[in-house]
């Protein structure tokens, strides 16, 4: 197929061709490498030691510096839930994840959502279709040229992802959550 194209096209139409080719092919192999690069996740019970304001009870509004929040958190979770950064898609521990259980603010510690909400959206983030009502807040956001809704934990007002309107009933709303900025109790392991 390739032959016959070359045959008919000029020496200059052939090389941008080839180059054309080979820059798609380059793209899809780096595409390809930077997805298969995924982030080891930090384990929660060396950040939540180190962080007095972390409390899966206490449901206290918390008012506290971001100087003050970079010297707690790891750097990962620091820039994603301070910084309003994004993880890579499908890097995120939770992304692929179905355990029964509750999801809370991997700052704070406050309650976010259950699993049961949770499904899988090929989106690259974990998503829910409903979310703790007292546990999140809501701002305009308007980064990046486009016009979102941001969702923040109502705690501690860090940064968890955004929401948008095209999830499964019964809500239609898909909550794309950066896994970094999620922390896990499985059933199991309540007391």
């Amino acid at each position: 197929e390739y032959v016959k194209v070359l045959r008919k096209l000029s020496f200059p139409k052939i090389k941008n061709f080839l180059m054309n080719k080979i820059l798609k092919i380059l793209f899809c192999l780096l595409f390809l490498q930077s997805c298969s690069q995924t982030q080891k996740p930090k384990s929660m019970e060396n950040q939540t030691v180190k962080n007095p304001y972390y409390s899966r009870t206490d449901k206290t509004k918390l008012n506290v510096s971001n100087a003050e929040w970079k010297k707690i958190l790891p750097t990962d979770l620091y820039y994603v839930a301070r910084e309003a950064d994004t993880e890579r898609p499908f890097t995120g521990k939770y992304n692929d994840f179905d355990e029964i259980g509750e999801y809370y603010c991997a700052v704070c510690g406050n309650h976010l959502f259950r699993s049961s909400s949770k499904f899988a959206s090929t989106c690259g983030w974990p998503s829910f279709f409903e979310a703790d009502k007292d546990g999140v807040s809501y701002k305009r956001d308007s980064s990046h040229g486009m016009e979102r809704i941001e969702v923040l934990c109502k705690r501690c007002d860090s940064h968890l992802g955004h929401v948008f309107n095209d999830g499964p009933e019964p809500t239609g709303m898909r909550y794309c959550m950066n896994s970094v900025s999620l922390d896990f109790q499985r059933d199991s392991e309540k007391k």
